[in-house]
């Protein structure tokens, strides 16, 4: 079960220039700012820039579904069929998050709030 897909991830190239885009976009500054990640939210919604998502293995826009057990919730999507592109990790402040790929070569984001653990 999840609550719901909460966070939209993008791999970007130019992280500046798409920085200035994305505050356009929603009339917000971002909540951080670090070379590694830049993350607005909007309307309950976490938007996130990744200037290390194509060496990742992202293709495209990611979206990240809210779990209660990530670690539960990724051995299902492997067991049917996904193949993992991001183990389980910690991203800071204890947030973990993970994705893999389906068949179709979908990306699939999961996340977990540090007090969901």
């Amino acid at each position: 079960m999840t609550a719901g897909l909460n966070t939209i991830i993008y791999p970007v190239k130019d992280l500046a220039q798409t920085k200035a885009l994305f505050s356009a976009l929603l009339g917000v500054e971002p909540y951080a700012d670090e070379p590694y990640y830049v993350g607005f939210k909007d309307a309950g919604q976490d938007v996130g820039l990744d200037p290390n998502g194509h060496a990742k293995g992202m293709t495209g826009p990611v979206p990240y579904w809210t779990v209660s057990d990530i670690r539960g919730t990724l051995a299902g999507l492997l067991a049917a069929g996904a193949e993992t592109l991001q183990d389980v990790h910690d991203v800071g402040g204890g947030k973990l998050i993970a994705s893999v790929k389906d068949a179709d070569g979908n990306l699939i984001g999961l996340t977990q709030d540090p007090t969901a653990q």
